[in-house]
């Protein structure tokens, strides 16, 4: 059996350029009507126990060039479980995988990802249970739903959504961790979220980009977390329908689940240069991060995003037009690619479990705020 690479599958992406038996040169293809890429995806047949070498060969113009160096690649046999492929580099604009396959199956991925039929099935599973409610919010350009699950009862509104930027696949394996937290009717903290606060969670709101396999953008290559100012029927109606959503359910608190290409951590950032900033605002930020960072030793405050000075925000993006436009605690959690390189893991890196255990922890830093978000 000759060896063979495919990606034509939910979330795939890779081309082939060149084949030399199992010296094998690769590209990312770019996200429709865009010149973002990063993400890939791909399936290799028939090279069990044959000394592959995958290179991706226009890794220099990708999105994130700075996220390639001590990246390792995602590799599975069985789509559960992702390990690091070790042998990994790069150089001179080229990603480099070597390995030896056990199994004339192997899956290869930027991430681990998380398909749409995964989507589906998380929303269907969590739809059933008692004390959760369902809504389309609205349709994508594909015309995919934009799905929406509520629960809770209190007074305070909590918005929660991932995957404006559909390759980062760690987002909606934070909000699989995050829903199997809050259903948990022994969970002291979830019974308390639950009677403080009523939750609208949006699991994945670019549905069009997950199932294309694009890195950033929507079907018409638009960058979803820059049309928060200004959303259209045209461009971007995934924004559209869950911003009207919210201007109906303002939010106290909001958070948007993100993965960064580069930097080696987890980290928020805020909504530091919005116009009507307050002091509430601030201190609220200012103490969640404090908190977190006590209650998970996977989060850090020392690295991250550049502060905009004030009045300076980029009011295109959903956390500070959320804060500006509500007064709302508002923030983007980040995730890493590559590692959390203060507690590495040497098998699996930063994994779809620990992004489902770092929401464990956000939501019990948010019920330990809940004194101050109810002041």
């Amino acid at each position: 059996m000759s060896i063979t690479i495919s990606s034509a599958f939910d979330s795939g992406n890779i081309r082939v350029v060149k084949q030399d038996g199992p010296t094998i040169d690769l590209e990312i293809v770019a996200d429709h009507l865009s010149d973002f890429y990063q993400w890939f995806h791909f399936r290799v047949a028939g090279a069990a126990g044959q000394a592959l070498t995958l290179r991706i060969v226009n890794c220099a113009a990708s999105a994130y060039p700075n996220g390639w160096p001590d990246y390792k690649a995602r590799v599975s046999y069985d789509r559960e479980e992702w390990s690091l492929a070790q042998e990994t580099s790069y150089s001179d604009g080229v990603l480099t995988i070597r390995l030896t396959p056990e199994s004339d199956l192997l899956w290869v991925a930027y991430f681990a990802p998380y398909s749409m039929e995964r989507h589906h099935d998380l929303v269907s599973s969590f739809a059933q249970l008692d004390g959760f409610s369902y809504r389309s919010l609205g349709k994508s350009l594909d015309g995919q739903d934009i799905d929406c699950l509520s629960v809770g009862e209190g007074p305070l509104t909590a918005w929660i959504y991932a995957r404006q930027h559909p390759g980062e696949s760690m987002a909606e394996w934070w909000m699989e961790g995050a829903l199997e937290k809050l259903a948990d009717p022994d969970d002291p903290v979830a019974r308390v979220l639950r009677r403080e606060l009523t939750f609208h969670i949006v699991p994945n709101m670019n549905p069009d980009g997950s199932k294309r396999g694009h890195l950033r953008t929507n079907a018409a290559g638009v960058n979803l977390n820059r049309e928060w100012h200004a959303p259209s029927v045209e461009r971007s109606p995934e924004v559209l329908c869950v911003r009207d959503a919210m201007d109906a359910a303002a939010p106290d608190f909001a958070m948007d689940i993100h993965g960064d290409e580069a930097i080696p951590a987890n980290f928020l950032a805020g909504f530091e240069g919005i116009p009507s900033l307050t002091e509430r605002q601030s201190l609220l930020f200012a103490r969640y991060s404090e908190l977190l960072e006590q209650l998970c030793p996977d989060f850090q405050t020392a690295q991250g995003y550049e502060i905009p000075a004030p009045g300076e925000a980029n009011m295109s993006m959903s956390t500070t037009q959320l804060a500006e436009r509500y007064g709302c605690l508002s923030m983007t959690l980040e995730m890493p690619f590559k590692d959390n390189f203060d507690l590495p893991d040497p098998v699996y890196g930063w994994s779809a479990e620990r992004s489902k255990y770092l929401a464990h922890h956000c939501l019990a830093a948010l019920h330990a705020i809940l004194p101050e978000l109810k002041s």
